[in-house]
């Protein structure tokens, strides 16, 4: 989904309305004043828009959550977290007719997109995974007295494939990418992929290394979805730059590809010219994608930083 601003941007602290007195005052105090707090962001809200025959996103507040319901089956792609997982489900239920929740697929382990995993697993009949994803999820919940994630009890190792009524879903496995365990979820009959975080629409993507992640084979992997499918297929991105669709087509896809192809040409140049891993990553823009939106962990040093990485490993 588009990352709102409360995971991505720092806030400036609101402007205070004060009397000419108070102002005086102010202008004596001490610089150990406190600042002023920092506005609140606004609440997350939450979305679902239809994509194509029966599928459809919901948007809120983490990775974009895909759907089906028709008249034979509901089935979900990616939680979020617990509160936007409910919010999800209550509004699949009014979809669906209080239908339950047939199948959820995890795309890969992060807790943006698992983390309501427990709130959709009460109402599913089965979670569903790549192999690897239960390990990276035990490995990753690290915080002192964390509950045991809640992880796939069905996995697969390269594809997983069934009919949901008159759609069928095919789970796609294709090596490293933005982790080890990236699966695209195929809407066949809808033609629609959910790339999961595959996918950052002209956002700089995160690079889970130490979770076995691949720039060089994620080129390949948005290579080959996109020469596989039909022309007219639409591409789900986990992220989005904010103000920018996630769903969107082959064109976009290929320009992600191309992002990353700039990212290895620039540090292989870099690397050949004897430039470290801290000069790299203090490059200011990328030629060709100056509009791509960064923060938190997801700015182009970071990326850069880990392509020197995977580039310099022997």
């Amino acid at each position: 989904m588009k990352i709102d601003r409360r995971e991505f941007i720092a806030f400036s602290s609101a402007a205070l309305a004060i009397s000419p007195f108070a102002r005086a005052i102010g202008a004596q105090a001490p610089a150990t004043a406190q600042p002023p707090a920092a506005a609140a962001p606004p609440p997350a809200v939450p979305k679902f828009e239809d994509v194509r025959r029966n599928v459809g996103i919901f948007t809120m507040r983490g990775g974009t959550i895909g759907w089906l319901v028709n008249r034979d089956a509901v089935v979900a792609v990616d939680t979020q977290y617990a509160d936007t997982a409910k919010a999800c489900i209550d509004g699949l239920k009014q979809k669906a007719a209080n239908r339950p929740v047939d199948t959820v697929f995890n795309t890969h382990h992060h807790g943006d997109h698992t983390g309501g995993n427990a709130v959709f697993r009460a109402e599913a009949k089965r979670l569903i995974g790549h192999a690897n994803v239960p390990d990276l999820m035990r490995k990753a919940a690290t915080a002192p007295n964390a509950a045991a994630p809640t992880v796939p009890d069905v996995t697969f190792d390269k594809t997983w494939s069934q009919d949901f009524g008159d759609e069928k879903i095919t789970a796609r496995y294709d090596g490293p990418g933005h982790t080890g365990g990236d699966a695209m979820i195929h809407f066949e009959r809808a033609q629609v992929v959910h790339m999961g975080d595959l996918l950052f629409h002209e956002r700089h993507p995160r690079v889970d290394r130490p979770a076995g992640a691949s720039i060089q084979n994620w080129m390949k992997i948005l290579e080959r979805v996109t020469a596989s499918m039909p022309a007219d297929t639409i591409y789900i991105a986990g992220h989005s730059r904010e103000g920018q669709p996630v769903a969107i087509d082959r064109k976009a896809v290929l320009r992600f590809r191309d992002y990353f192809d700039a990212v290895l040409t620039l540090t292989r140049k870099g690397i050949a010219g004897g430039q470290a891993k801290e000069a790299l990553a203090a490059t200011a823009s990328l030629p060709g994608f100056e509009n791509f939106q960064g923060g938190g962990q997801l700015t182009l040093g970071n990326v850069l930083a880990v392509a020197f990485e995977e580039l310099s490993a022997k």
